[in-house]
């Protein structure tokens, strides 16, 4: 029961996290989306990898603890982690978008939902395993 505990508050860390990153997203690909006017997709690759890149920082410190001294070995595991979870995001994205006609920023959301359990489930298993 305390490791389903443990999990659980590492979860609800991961989205905490999540929640600053998906605000980086959004923020980033509305910038670059609408100001800039960017080819949404590139637009979604700027604010989610900005994203990943923060939350790692506060994954490795906050949610995970992580003390490993190999710090470029676990942010590269993160990075490629989180580049599974982009071609993950923007396929659902996509698929929502063109295939389904959501409007875009709902889409993304839906894409941030399944992509944040991809992501906590790999990081747990193979980015931060102790």
């Amino acid at each position: 029961m305390a490791q389903l505990m443990t999990l659980f508050w590492k979860f609800f860390r991961f989205g905490a996290v999540g929640v600053s990153g998906m605000i980086v997203d959004f923020g980033l690909t509305y910038l670059f989306k609408e100001i800039f006017k960017a080819n949404k997709y590139v637009a979604n690759s700027i604010g989610f990898i900005v994203a990943a890149t923060s939350n790692y920082v506060l994954n490795r410190v906050w949610t995970f603890n992580s003390t490993n001294p190999e710090i470029g070995v676990e942010y590269l595991k993160f990075v490629v982690v989180s580049t599974i979870g982009l071609g993950i995001n923007t396929l659902i994205l996509w698929y929502f978008n063109q295939k389904k006609g959501y409007n875009f920023y709902v889409a993304k959301l839906i894409a941030i939902a399944v992509t944040l359990i991809w992501n906590f489930f790999v990081n747990l298993l193979y980015t931060f395993a102790v």
